[in-house]
């Protein structure tokens, strides 16, 4: 997957989710839930474009570090609405669930890749 898909695909996992996120019933504790959830997944987005624009191997490791961990947090909000069992559309809820697991498997074997070839330990 080359850099402009990878940024298209969190691009539209971002607006997915916003999408998603858009149908829930309003009450403060599902708001505070999507609140946290939309910071995370467009976190993922943004960020990721960042990483393409990483100034050496440092810094795009570290950015990319920081965008697995929102794809992660992403995918813990994800499955914290479904083990809420908050009313929504079950079959989006996973489609994003399923998106976020993928995100957080590319973007972490990416790290190890990196780690890896660049013989870092850590």
């Amino acid at each position: 997957m080359t850099k402009e898909e990878l940024k298209n695909r969190t691009k539209h996992f971002a607006l997915n989710v916003f999408k998603f996120l858009m149908s829930l019933d309003n009450c403060k504790a599902v708001d505070v839930v999507s609140f946290q959830l939309f910071k995370s997944s467009s976190s993922v987005a943004a960020n990721y474009r960042a990483v393409c624009r990483g100034k050496s191997n440092a810094d795009f490791l570290n950015k990319l570090k920081i965008v697995d961990e929102e794809a992660d947090e992403s995918l813990f909000w994800l499955e914290f609405i479904k083990g809420l069992e908050i009313k929504c559309d079950n079959v989006e809820l996973e489609k994003l669930i399923k998106e976020a697991d993928e995100l957080v498997s590319i973007f972490s074997a990416g790290i190890k890749t990196i780690k890896e070839k660049n013989n870092i330990k850590n």
